[in-house]
């Protein structure tokens, strides 16, 4: 069985203080203890350094970037840093995760009942009003949502990266998160990436509070105007995800974006031409994007 001393809890994070507070308190109120949390500061400029700097927490590492790698990068940028430190494991999350008291010990005791017979294990993700969170819902298929939380462990082929567990000898075999991506479906990914290959489960007794600031499917047809351009990496990194999958991933793709198009075009709002646009210009960019998968040295 893994000791949680051999374990790193990466966070990455980038202007969210408030939620980071809760984060790192969520942490350090875990009931198992001795793990290094290394967090990710993607360049804050909302005073995050100099909390941190203030921070009296045991086992906590800091790196800056020097710039904002995204979500993406910043979790590619972690898990190569917790490898130097020399962990065995990495517990993925982001800033607005708050994980329950024993949301490590359930995934420890999982990992000590599959040994490395495993890719990964995921959380049960909750809204803050403890209702399962929609953005965070597994897939048992490429297409299809896990159908519940009643067994012990759930099989499925996809998570988000809002309390991931896995071992650092499945991250040499497979390689790290697209930093590429910048924002969105880097989870997807790199979970499906592992799962073409290895079992991974969720852990239901393993639970953490997703606290989004932006709660909801992620959709341009239902999103606020602040937040429309950064859809163009949802869209092309949705192609390097789907396309993998051969011709079901593509009929996919080309239903889901036309339903978003047609959503679109029902929408009220203004600028439908430019929601429509990011739509199309993202497909386009991800048929022609070919990212580099990252491996460990």
């Amino acid at each position: 069985m893994l000791d949680a001393r051999n374990v790193t809890a990466i966070v990455v994070t980038y202007n969210r203080l408030p939620l980071l507070k809760q984060c790192l308190a969520a942490l350090r109120a875990q009931t198992v203890q001795g793990f290094t949390v290394l967090l990710v500061d993607n360049a804050s400029t909302d005073g995050t350094a100099d909390y941190i700097k203030t921070l009296a927490m045991p086992g906590l590492v800091c790196r800056n970037p020097g710039e904002n790698l995204g979500g993406a990068g910043g979790f590619a940028y972690g898990i190569r840093a917790a490898a130097e430190l020399g962990c065995e494991a990495v517990w993925i999350m982001d800033d607005d995760t708050l994980p329950e008291p024993d949301a490590l010990a359930a995934l420890l005791a999982a990992d000590a009942a599959h040994g490395d017979g495993y890719g990964w294990l995921s959380s049960r993700a909750l809204a803050p009003d403890g209702t399962d969170q929609p953005m965070n819902l597994q897939r048992k298929t490429m297409y299809r949502d896990i159908d519940g939380f009643d067994a012990a462990e759930v099989p499925a082929v996809m998570a988000s990266f809002v309390s991931l567990f896995l071992r650092t000898e499945a991250v040499r075999q497979f390689g790290l998160p697209i930093a590429e991506f910048f924002i969105w479906s880097d989870d997807w990914e790199y979970t499906r990436r592992i799962s073409r290959a290895k079992p991974c489960y969720v852990i239901p007794a393993s639970r953490v509070v997703h606290a989004m600031q932006n709660p909801g499917v992620v959709n341009i047809a239902r999103d606020v105007p602040a937040r429309w351009a950064r859809y163009r990496y949802f869209y092309r990194n949705d192609v390097v995800l789907y396309r993998r999958e051969g011709l079901s991933g593509w009929l996919w793709l080309l239903a889901k974006d036309s339903w978003h198009t047609v959503q679109v075009l029902r929408d009220r709002q203004d600028c439908r031409a430019e929601r429509i646009k990011i739509i199309w210009k993202g497909f386009a960019a991800g048929v022609r994007f070919r990212p580099q998968i990252p491996y460990l040295p």
